[in-house]
């Protein structure tokens, strides 16, 4: 394939005023060719003295600018289309452009980052304090000031780049300003006055962290579960309404026995239900009612069974649904969305002398932009892999796989088959032997029986254990057999595949992991190391490695690790629903409860701290609920961690109300709730994402997917060395260090050619891609309909721009890049 070298003038310039692209340039730079196309200098024409010369030099200069401007737009396109960034926030001038590189850099990310977790920190440090963390009033409310100051300027760089009208239309921005504005004169208040007041608004600076660009998978877990409330909150409803004619017939049925402390008014019998709901105080609720009459049972049996097992089952199949249906939806806008980002780029590519599709050397220009670390060989590997048509130039068909292929990460395929194939015959054998050996049936099946021995022999071995010290000061004679017979197996997987190819395995690396960490337990065992002995408790990791024999099994886990990442993020949008739940919690019940604070209440056996003498012995009776309190927020969090679980939350409940109003169970009741939401969208999301891999496994069965995506590429010697040329034409000769390698590694084996291999691993989207194949292409059909209907609309308004305004753009051409 030969490498296309032009350099001629785009078919689009960038940076109007009004933000759309204009169609290109003045007539005289229409009709220009750049001398160099064919292998010409900038130096020998930059040397000309001539007037001629000279115009020839600054049409080039200019050109050049144009381009480096595409380039840039164009990254920032895909960037958005990777992103899932609006098009309505793309930069439309030069400022905007300068503001807009600045905002988007990991320095400023990192800020961003670094500013709101201060912010959330600093209720560590606030009234009410944790002990050891509490500062002055004056420290932390500086504190604040100043990284309030630091988020106003983050916003005054996103309102230079997105310009005002942009701005405000910006949802998210705009409450983010509004925070900001009422966090910014409370600040100044507490400082004025140097007194902390109640301030439940600090319960709002989670917003500051949820629109930092590394939260984006946080703001999609609020989006979707907010688009997942309307189906919720109607079946939440109607829970609501059967709970409230069950409370008014069990106010009936049941307040008249004096005994029944939980029917005795219709705010108990709702309060009660409520708690029935979670089984926290089954059957204590219904006992006092069965002891008197044993069918009022009934009542009960009838309750749960609507509420709980018929309701509370179809809140979640409801949720799973709408969850299934919005995941589908946000893969056919996103794949859209990118498809339309990379046809903005696409024009922005092209020339006028060549419309079909993008040279390498415009393509490279780009990459230079979009991934700047990317290296000249890859470069030309990705324009190679994405141009299937063996052309000099990539299409728009092509083009649209950019984002699949842009992510592969390149390497030389091994000539040799095996790391000692170039070995003497008597070595080559030997580890021919152990290769055959470790990749064997026998082998694997025999460290299967020798791990299943070893975890029986560990359970047997702790079983017998009594309680007090469990690490003998004389290192067990099975422990060192086992790691003994790992470190062999060790040993010959790495002799027998190589290490690159051994730890290239996912299962290799946790084997190895987990025999280093046995191995490192002994040390601590053999020299008495007692700080490090809880390395010798890791060693029943390595049962795990019998998931490997059944399929269901390692799907199991295959799953497990592809949802960690998302799991992590809902994790993060948990731990935000718990700060602000804190932050109110702490503002109201902080120094509520303590030991023996609830003694006129039902629950008061669990709060009470009593010191007695029975004979000569002391007994102290102490119920440990009065740890559940809101007196600083990592008490906070242990105690929404336990409503969390909602076993005996209603204690904590109870305890909270006897000692402020009953209207504090509502704190409770909606923290339930929200919880409840959170965590069935959790489920759904692990559902969803089994049966999707369950439903893709059937549908391909014989795809290899653990292996990731796999594209091999050959190149050439002659090709190569036009890449070379094209660098040292375009005064780049650092870019070839790695392409001059290859030529002498070709040299070397007295190669042609070369072969390279792009691997990355396969993400939930290249799964989708191949589930909803079909679809797809009705997707891609209509979203092409639906643009045509809307290019006539726009082709006048885009004329009548860019004829007014050609002028404006050369300016501005010179301080954007």
């Amino acid at each position: 394939m030969a490498v296309s070298m032009d350099d001629d003038v785009p078919l689009i310039l960038t940076l109007d005023d009004s933000g759309s692209s204009a169609s290109a340039p003045l007539d005289e730079l229409d009709r220009e060719e750049l001398p160099n196309e064919n292998g010409g200098s900038y130096d020998v024409v930059n040397d000309a003295s001539s007037p001629a010369a000279r115009e020839c030099c600054a049409q080039q200069s200019s050109a050049r600018h144009n381009w480096e401007m595409n380039y840039q737009e164009a990254a920032i396109y895909l960037q958005e289309g990777e992103n899932n960034d609006k098009f309505f926030t793309h930069p439309k001038n030069a400022k905007a452009l300068a503001a807009y590189l600045f905002a988007h850099n990991h320095l400023f990310y990192l800020m961003e980052l670094s500013t709101a977790l201060l912010l959330l920190l600093l209720s560590l440090c606030e009234a009410p304090a944790v002990p050891m963390l509490r500062l002055g009033i004056f420290v932390h409310a500086t504190l604040e000031l100043f990284a309030l100051i630091v988020v106003v300027f983050e916003l005054s760089m996103k309102m230079r780049w997105l310009g005002f009208q942009t701005f405000i239309r910006h949802k998210r921005t705009m409450v983010k300003t509004c925070v900001l504005l009422v966090q910014f004169i409370e600040a100044i208040v507490v400082l004025v006055r140097q007194t902390s007041h109640v301030r439940i608004t600090r319960a709002l600076r989670c917003i500051f962290l949820v629109d930092c660009r590394y939260c984006g998978a946080v703001r999609r877990n609020l989006r979707q579960i907010f688009q997942s409330l309307p189906p919720f909150i109607d079946i939440l409803l109607l829970l609501l309404f059967f709970m409230v004619i069950f409370a008014i017939l069990g106010f009936y049925l049941f307040s008249p026995n004096h005994s029944d402390p939980y029917f005795n008014t219709l705010e108990n019998s709702l309060v009660n239900l409520f708690v029935l709901l979670t089984t926290s105080n089954f059957p204590d609720v219904m006992m006092p009612s069965y002891a008197r009459n044993p069918w009022s049972c009934v009542f009960f049996i009838v309750y749960l069974s609507i509420e709980l097992y018929f309701i509370m089952n179809l809140l979640l199949a409801v949720v799973f649904d709408t969850f299934n249906d919005i995941e589908k939806r946000k893969f056919k806008s996103l794949l859209l969305h990118k498809r339309t980002a990379i046809q903005h780029a696409y024009r922005l590519l092209v020339t006028k002398q060549r419309p079909s599709g993008i040279s390498f050397k415009h393509f490279e220009g780009l990459l230079r932009f979009y991934k700047p670390r990317m290296c000249a060989r890859e470069r030309y590997l990705t324009f190679k892999a994405l141009n299937q048509s063996n052309t000099p130039l990539v299409s728009l068909k092509d083009f649209y796989n950019f984002y699949e292929v842009v992510g592969l990460k390149w390497k030389a395929k091994r000539n040799r088959e095996h790391w000692f194939d170039d070995l003497p015959r008597t070595a080559f054998l030997i580890f021919k032997g152990i290769n055959i050996l470790v990749k064997s049936r026998v082998f694997q099946y025999t460290m299967y029986t020798v791990v299943a021995v070893n975890g029986i022999w560990i359970l047997v071995e702790t079983f017998m254990l009594q309680g007090g010290n469990f690490f003998s000061r004389n290192v067990p004679w099975s422990y060192i057999v086992f790691l003994t017979i790992y470190g062999v197996e060790l040993l010959l997987k790495t002799t027998g595949l190589g290490p690159v190819e051994y730890l290239s395995s996912g299962w290799n690396l946790f084997d190895f992991s987990v025999t280093l960490f046995a191995f490192l337990g002994l040390m601590a065992l053999a020299f008495n190391m007692e700080p490090f002995y809880f390395i010798v408790v890791l060693r029943p990791l390595q049962l795990l490695r019998l998931f490997k024999l059944k399929k269901r099994y390692r799907n199991v886990l295959d799953t497990m690790f592809e949802l960690f990442p998302r799991m992590a993020s809902l994790g993060l949008t948990l731990l935000i629903f718990y700060y602000c739940f804190a932050i109110v919690g702490m503002e109201f019940f902080a120094g509520v409860v303590y030991p023996n604070c609830c003694n006129t209440s039902t629950v008061a056996d669990s709060y009470r701290w009593v010191n007695h003498t029975v004979g000569n012995k002391t007994i102290v009776e102490e119920g440990y609920y009065y740890l559940n309190n809101f007196d600083n927020i990592l008490n906070s969090f242990v105690t929404l961690f336990e409503l969390t679980v909602v076993n005996d939350w209603y204690i904590i409940m109870e305890g909270v109300t006897s000692q402020t109003t009953h209207w504090s169970r509502l704190y409770f009741m909606i923290f339930y709730i929200v919880t409840m939401v959170v965590m069935t969208i959790i489920v759904a999301f692990i559902l969803d994402a089994f049966v999707f891999r369950m439903n893709y496994t059937r549908k391909n069965q014989d795809s290899e997917e653990d292996n990731g995506i796999v594209l091999e590429k050959e190149i050439s010697k002659e090709e190569v060395i036009g890449i070379i040329e094209l660098y040292k034409r375009i005064s780049a000769v650092p870019e070839t260090a790695q392409l001059q390698k290859i030529v002498l590694q070709m040299d070397k084996y007295g190669q042609m050619s070369t072969v390279f291999l792009g691997r990355r691993s396969r993400t939930k989207s290249d799964l989708s891609m191949k589930m909803y194949e079909e679809e797809i292409q009705e997707w891609y059909e209509e979203h092409s309909r639906k643009e045509e209907s809307q290019t006539p609309l726009q082709e006048p308004a885009s004329a009548a721009s860019s004829s007014l305004k050609p002028l404006s753009l050369r300016q501005r051409s010179q301080t954007v890049i």
